[in-house]
C-alpha cells in the first residue's frame, strides 16, 4: 500500500509541459501529488491531444488563475487537409472526406489572412464550454443536438510555417503558427481554414508555446518532475515560480505600508495614481497584496487579496 500523501501549503506557479494523451486536470493532479500541494488549479484547459505550456497555480496563486486564463497565447498546429471530424481534431470521427486541390502558397496565405484580426468564431461542439452547468462535450457524447453560438475572438497571427509535405506530394499537412486572445479555439480556426480552401481540415497536432506573461517559459515535463521526486523531493520546489511571476500580467501599483495595511482590511483607498482597471498591488517591502480595481477617479478597491498569515514574507 502506498503511504498516504501529507499535503502542505504551497504558493506559486509551475509551468508544466503537458504531455499528450492526458487531460489538463489529470496533469494538474499528478503534479499536485508530487509537490504535495493542498490546493491547485490550471489556467485554461489543453485538449488531451495537445501538448505544451499549462501554467499550474498552487495555494494563493489560484486567486490569479482566472486572470491568466484571459491572457494571450501562442500555438504551433498541424492541420490535416481533406478530412472533417466531429471534434475538429484527430481524436474525432471522420464526417467527410474531400479531394485536395493543387494549392499554392499564395492561396494558403490568402485564406490565413481572412482568419486574422477580429473574428466571429463558432467554438467546437466538443468543447469544455458549459451550458446549464454541463460541458458541451458531455451533451455531444450523449448524442444530444448541440448548437454553439458564435462569439468574438482576436487572432493576432495565423501564419504558414511549412507546406512542404503537401507541396511535395506527401501527406496533406500544413504547419501553422497561431497567436490569439482569450477564448480562441485553434480547432475552429483550422476547421474554418479547411472550409476556405474547399477541402475541409482538422487539427492533427497542437502545441501551446506560451501564455502571457510567460512568453519564454522554462517548462517542466512530467518525466523531469518524477525524476526529481525520486532523486530529491525537496528539489521540486525550485521548479515552482513565486506568485509574483504571474502578477506581471497586471499593471503594478506600490503602496506605503500604511496604505497596504488599510487595503488588507478591505478598505478602499483614494487618490491613487494610475490607469484605471484591474491592477496588482504590492506593499513597500515588495510583498504582493493582491488584485484590486482602480477607478478613473483614483479609488482603489480590493478584489482578491492574498492571505500570507500562514506564510509571511
Amino acid at each position: 500500500m502506498r503511504p498516504k500523501i501529507r499535503f502542505r501549503r504551497l504558493d506559486g506557479i509551475l509551468l508544466l509541459d503537458k504531455p499528450t494523451g492526458v487531460s489538463s486536470n489529470q496533469a494538474l493532479q499528478d503534479a499536485r501529488r508530487l509537490l504535495r500541494a493542498e490546493k491547485g488549479g490550471h489556467t485554461g484547459s489543453l485538449d488531451p491531444l495537445a501538448t505544451g505550456l499549462l501554467p499550474l497555480c498552487f495555494g494563493e496563486a489560484t486567486k490569479i488563475a482566472g486572470g491568466l486564463l484571459g491572457a494571450s497565447k501562442a500555438y504551433d498546429a498541424v492541420a490535416r487537409l481533406g478530412q472533417v471530424t466531429d471534434t475538429d481534431d484527430a481524436e474525432g470521427q471522420v464526417l467527410r472526406e474531400r479531394p485536395i486541390q493543387g494549392y499554392t502558397i499564395a492561396q494558403i496565405d490568402a485564406a490565413l489572412r481572412q482568419l486574422t484580426g477580429e473574428l466571429t468564431q463558432r467554438p467546437p461542439i466538443y468543447s469544455a464550454l458549459k451550458r446549464g452547468g454541463e460541458p458541451l462535450y458531455a451533451k455531444a457524447r450523449r448524442g444530444e443536438l448541440v448548437e454553439v453560438e458564435a462569439r468574438p475572438v482576436q487572432v493576432f497571427r495565423f501564419e504558414l510555417q511549412s507546406a512542404a509535405d503537401l507541396l511535395d506530394g506527401g501527406q496533406p499537412l500544413l504547419r501553422l503558427r497561431v497567436e490569439c486572445g482569450s477564448g480562441t479555439y485553434v480547432r475552429s480556426l483550422v476547421r474554418d481554414l479547411g472550409e476556405l480552401l474547399g477541402c475541409g481540415a482538422h487539427v492533427a497536432a497542437l502545441r501551446r508555446l506560451w501564455v502571457e506573461p510567460f512568453v519564454e517559459p522554462r517548462m517542466w515535463t512530467m518525466e523531469e518532475l518524477h525524476a526529481l521526486a525520486e532523486r530529491d523531493p525537496a528539489s521540486l520546489e525550485a521548479c515552482v515560480l513565486p506568485l509574483e511571476a504571474g502578477l506581471a500580467a497586471w499593471p503594478r501599483i506600490d503602496l506605503t505600508e500604511e496604505a497596504a495595511a488599510r487595503l488588507r482590511l478591505g478598505q478602499r483607498l483614494s487618490g491613487v495614481p494610475g490607469e484605471p482597471g484591474e491592477v496588482a498591488v504590492f506593499s513597500a517591502s515588495g510583498q504582493p497584496i493582491g488584485l484590486a480595481q482602480l477607478s478613473a477617479q483614483g479609488q482603489l478597491a480590493p478584489q482578491r487579496l492574498f492571505n500570507w498569515a500562514a506564510n509571511p514574507a
